[in-house]
């Protein structure tokens, strides 16, 4: 499973709280995977600790060829694929990208709100998440814009402080 070429990233269901031991097994197989994790604190009843907790819960993303597909169901803690109407959804690498600048970086930038409207697409042209395309869902204030990853279902909340972009 080497030939990155024919590799295409897919978001995986995983067991209820089952997201890390799917990266461990996942990982186990050779399968090139990705867990958006999250540095949380937690409160029990004696002692508070931070912990680092899934993104999306449930949810683990690999990057597989095709041929591989029966591959991750080798992983005891996955259940399924995200799919669309039978059919296994093809995460595109850019919303992947966005995911992991997201988390990566901590963002901390702004947007010029009189410039984008609701349900524009846009490219953000600096910052982390140069390079990202997305629809524009929600403006709040000046520094937090909405964006969609439409294609795992979920929405994609980033503060943009000190990054431009352009309306496709």
């Amino acid at each position: 499973m080497d030939n990155n070429q024919d590799k295409q990233w897919y978001a995986l269901y995983t067991k209820s709280r089952g997201e890390k031991k799917a990266l461990e097994q996942l990982t186990t197989l050779g399968i090139e995977t990705y867990l958006p994790l999250k540095k949380t604190l937690r409160q029990w009843s004696d002692r508070k600790k931070w912990v680092e907790m899934p993104v999306i819960s449930s949810y683990i993303f690999v990057k597989i060829p095709k041929a591989a597909y029966r591959e991750v169901f080798k992983a005891n803690s996955v259940v399924a694929y995200v799919s669309y109407k039978g059919k296994a959804c093809v995460i595109p690498d850019g919303d992947i990208l966005a995911m992991k600048r997201t988390i990566e970086n901590q963002l901390d930038f702004s947007v010029e709100a009189n410039q984008i409207e609701k349900g524009q697409q846009i490219t953000v042209t600096s910052g982390p998440l140069e390079g990202i395309k997305g629809e524009v869902i929600d403006i709040q204030g000046k520094k937090k814009i909405i964006l969609r990853i439409q294609h795992i279902g979920y929405t994609l909340v980033v503060n943009l402080d000190d990054a431009s972009f352009k309306k496709d």
